[in-house]
């Protein structure tokens, strides 16, 4: 009795392993570089699940990679640090919390005093 030959199904399952990993890297390095975050042989592992000696084997990846590297020409901006607000942003928001506290307070306030009221009501009914 001799064994069927089962390779072609381990080389239809290695290709489409190397097909999912080379599209998880593909959309790594795309988010990376949208997000303003480095794009980096380690970062760009990490994201996609594979590791870095395999990126450094698949010519087109490493070339990207590459090419996006951080560098004097191309720094690295932090997708939060474009979006900071301002000193004069925060100050006007300071400034708007402030009154909304101050409305708030004076609101809290007033009910208070007519909730005292209305004890006050029903105890003289009583």
């Amino acid at each position: 009795m001799t064994r069927a030959d089962n390779s072609r199904h381990l080389a239809v399952a290695a290709a489409e392993r190397h097909d999912s990993a080379r599209r998880r890297a593909t959309v790594a390095i795309e988010h990376l570089d949208r997000s303003g975050e480095a794009v980096t042989f380690s970062g760009v592992a990490i994201a996609a699940g594979v590791s870095r000696g395999w990126l450094y084997r698949q010519d087109d990846l490493r070339a990207a990679i590459i090419r996006m590297r951080p560098t004097a020409g191309r720094p690295v901006t932090s997708g939060a640090a474009n979006q900071r607000a301002s000193i004069d942003s925060l100050r006007q928001r300071l400034e708007a919390a402030r009154t909304e506290v101050a409305q708030l307070r004076a609101e809290n306030t007033g009910l208070r005093d007519q909730v005292a009221r209305s004890f006050g009501e029903q105890r003289a009914r009583r």
